[in-house]
């Protein structure tokens, strides 16, 4: 055990008062100047960080000190209040920008090898000529391959200021040849919407993975890109997704409600309310719109929800939300850290508020709700939802919503629990259909040159033989004996989508993927059976 280790039950046991200390740093944009001043149990903390420091009589890492007791802190608040690490923070937050500053390429860490799996459209390794199945070996002269592959080295090697160029060493197994390719480095966007398309001649898709500072920018193109399309009704999928910025929810639920409804309202701790109404500035205020929901759809991607189901706006269509209906706001602790503290909840417009009970802070059961819902049955029949009357609410046309965890749906859709269901689900996460896919495409790409991506979607299809090379392939890397026999159509989908994503963009993959998806196909249903009205 470290030395540093050794004294963390004593970091913890003063957690609860380092939090006045820790309070005191934050760099809270809008508090009071009482926050600032001296304060004698600060100063006490601050003594005693100093004393262990110059006096004790072994070598203790004092930051590491400050880092343990900050976690503790939050340990005993809400489980959503975090800590982000300074080695994490550049990460969390370009993640949130969306964009860095990079060469541009999808790549796996192949076989101790950088593998380029596909250059990003339109960006500098694209034009620089780099292609797809390229093994990039060496960065401005150093080795970055086989000992010497290290990702965190490779991202520092490949990302830097805009504008600069880095000399990669490139090889191509395609042709056998070694090629030296500079690239300009450049903005490098991290997609939010991962797909937008249309469902039938009038339904159009758009699906949403976060809320990042670029996510309205890309919802509101595709979204035209769309109704130039003839899109008048729209399917918006925020399955799987776990929110982020509260201000880019509220512009996207701005653009299906009507001028000065109300999208949501948020409190702080005195009891300050701040409403938040659409604009004039919506541009699908007449359209129907569905919103697909699963339980780990959360915080942003409930305030849409909520906002349409309180204003009778839409059809909400799944499985009952995560349920977090807090507000974190960033604040830098001065030494490249910061803290996500929650400092208000958010309400819908009816005056629900949904988030889930964590009375004991971050326990354990607060984060795997989703096998309690499992056990109860809630996931496959909505009568084993659990509902509290007492927090029953009403919407303008009267109907009954409930506050107190997640957004209920207006339609149910069952989760698949099927073995056949489990065992793809298992071999999409642990990545085997990417790999495999990767490896085939390594074979002879030359066969996908001048396959257009629309020609590739409606008419390539995927061979038995494929289908047992990957039984094959997966059999020996997982060490077992699956059969594929009942799940041979579901595999064929699923390579075909891979392969898609790989050669094309994502785009193309959830288009293929949803093309036997039981939420979507209900949401088609619904559309139509509207229409017909």
């Amino acid at each position: 055990m470290s030395k540093s280790k050794k004294f963390i039950p004593l970091i913890v046991g003063i957690a609860a008062a380092m939090g006045v200390f820790i309070g005191g740093k934050l760099n809270f944009s809008d508090t009071s100047d009482r926050l600032f001043t001296t304060n004698s149990k600060k100063d006490k903390l601050n003594r005693l960080i100093d004393y262990i420091d110059y006096e004790y009589v072994e070598e203790i890492n004092t930051d590491s000190i400050v880092d343990v007791t900050v976690n503790g802190i939050l340990d005993n608040l809400d489980p959503h209040s975090t800590y982000i690490p300074k080695k994490d923070l550049e990460q969390v937050t370009e993640n949130m920008r969306g964009d860095f500053v990079g060469i541009g390429i999808n790549y796996y860490p192949y076989k101790d090898t950088l593998a380029v799996i596909r250059p990003t459209e339109g960006g500098p390794s694209r034009r620089a000529g780099i292609k797809g199945g390229d093994r990039i070996i060496m960065a401005d002269g150093d080795t970055i391959i086989g000992d010497k592959f290290d990702t965190d080295l490779i991202s520092k090697k490949l990302k830097g200021k805009k504008g600069t160029r880095v000399k990669l060493k490139v090889y191509r197994p395609e042709t056998k040849e070694f090629l030296d390719v500079i690239v300009k480095r450049n903005d490098i966007p991290i997609k939010s919407v991962d797909a937008a398309y249309m469902l039938t001649n009038n339904l159009g898709y758009i699906k949403i993975n976060r809320f990042a500072e670029s996510t309205y920018k890309e919802f509101k193109r595709a979204l035209n890109q769309l109704q130039e399309r003839g899109a008048t009704k729209l399917a918006l999928d925020l399955r799987d997704n776990p929110g982020g910025f509260l201000g880019i929810a509220e512009r996207i639920a701005d653009e299906f409600l009507e001028d000065d409804k109300l999208i949501l309202f948020t409190k702080n701790k005195k009891g300050r309310r701040e409403n938040t109404y659409a604009t004039s500035r919506g541009d699908f205020e007449e359209g129907d719109v569905y919103i697909l929901i699963n339980e780990s759809s959360a915080s942003a991607s409930e305030v849409i929800a909520g906002a349409l189901q309180d204003n009778d706006k839409g059809v909400i269509v799944g499985r009952r939300s995560y349920g977090k209906g807090l507000v974190q706001r960033e604040m830098a602790l001065g030494d490249g850290s910061a803290v996500r503290l929650t400092v208000s909840r958010y309400y819908t417009p009816t005056g629900r508020s949904i988030q889930k009970p964590y009375s004991n802070g971050k326990n354990k059961a607060y984060f795997n709700d989703y096998y309690k819902r499992l056990r109860s049955g809630e996931l496959v029949d909505s009568e084993n939802i659990q509902i509290d009357d007492s927090l029953k609410f009403v919407t303008p046309d009267g109907k009954i919503v409930y506050g107190g965890g997640g957004i209920i749906p207006d339609i149910f859709v069952p989760i698949d629990r099927s073995y056949e269901n489990e065992t793809i689900n298992y071999l999409r996460r642990s990545g085997h259909f990417g790999y495999f896919v990767f490896e085939e495409l390594d074979k002879n790409r030359a066969i996908y040159n001048g396959v257009s991506k629309r020609d590739f979607i409606e008419n390539f299809t995927v061979s038995d033989d494929i289908v047992v090379r990957f039984q094959d392939y997966v059999n020996k890397v997982e060490r077992t004996k699956i059969s594929f026999v009942a799940l041979n159509e579901v595999v064929k989908r699923l390579i075909k989508a891979t392969l898609a994503r790989q050669l094309y963009d994502d785009n193309a993959f959830e288009e293929i993927v949803n093309r036997d998806d039981i939420m979507i196909d209900e949401v088609i249903l619904l559309s139509q059976e509207n229409y017909q009205d």
